[in-house]
């Protein structure tokens, strides 16, 4: 297997099915990557959603919600890939995303990494803006290597909210990410993202000033 996609959900019934849809309608051969969600103590009907799609996905069901850490550390210790695309539950993705991905990074022996632009979408998916991915960094749309992952302890359980930040913050100090200039990746901007958790992002950014001073 080269590649295992991890999608951490928690109650996204409106939005789960289209990120698994966009996966599913990925060029690349499906003997190449895997899909695996993790969903995460969901009580609504994301669970049967994920059913409808069982012949073609991976699916660990968590009794409880564990938080989003706990939830992709489960899908990567379950991952057979060499390398490892985190894909949040109300995200799409442009058809060539992984394909584009792993050939930068397989091709490139140096790059421990990669990692693309992506486009704010709204929930009717217009086009927002576009973003560079490393001016204006977020959790998905990298292709890590497995074994770095592993080597750095996976996310920290402890950070409910930034723990991408403290994901990447480790990852550079011992590796590299190299960036593509495509807008592969598509981020939905709605109410429920959790980034809107304002009280919540200030009391983890403070922590991981703490961890990282």
């Amino acid at each position: 297997m080269k590649v295992s996609v991890i999608v951490p959900t928690h109650n996204r019934e409106k939005y789960i099915g289209r990120a698994i849809r966009s996966l599913l309608d990925q060029v690349w051969s499906k003997q190449n990557y895997e899909i695996i969600v993790v969903n995460d103590g969901s009580s609504d009907q994301t669970e049967a959603i994920l059913n409808v799609f069982s012949d073609s996905i991976k699916v660990i069901n968590l009794p409880k919600n564990t938080g989003l850490p706990y939830a992709c550390n489960a899908g990567i210790k379950q991952a057979l890939g060499k390398f490892i695309v985190r894909v949040d539950d109300d995200d799409y993705l442009h058809e060539d995303f992984l394909k584009i991905l792993y050939s930068f990074i397989e091709f490139n022996k140096d790059f421990d990494a990669v990692c693309c632009d992506y486009l704010l979408v709204d929930e009717e998916e217009r086009v927002i803006e576009r973003r560079n991915s490393e001016d204006h960094p977020i959790a998905c749309g990298i292709m890590f290597k497995k074994d770095n992952l592993v080597d750095i302890g996976l996310y920290d359980e402890n950070f409910l909210y930034n723990e991408e930040k403290d994901l990447r913050a480790r990852y550079l100090k011992k590796y590299n990410i190299h960036r593509i200039e495509l807008p592969l990746y598509r981020y939905m901007m709605h109410s429920g993202n959790m980034t809107r958790h304002k009280d919540k992002m200030a009391f983890f950014k403070k922590a991981l000033s703490e961890k990282h001073k």
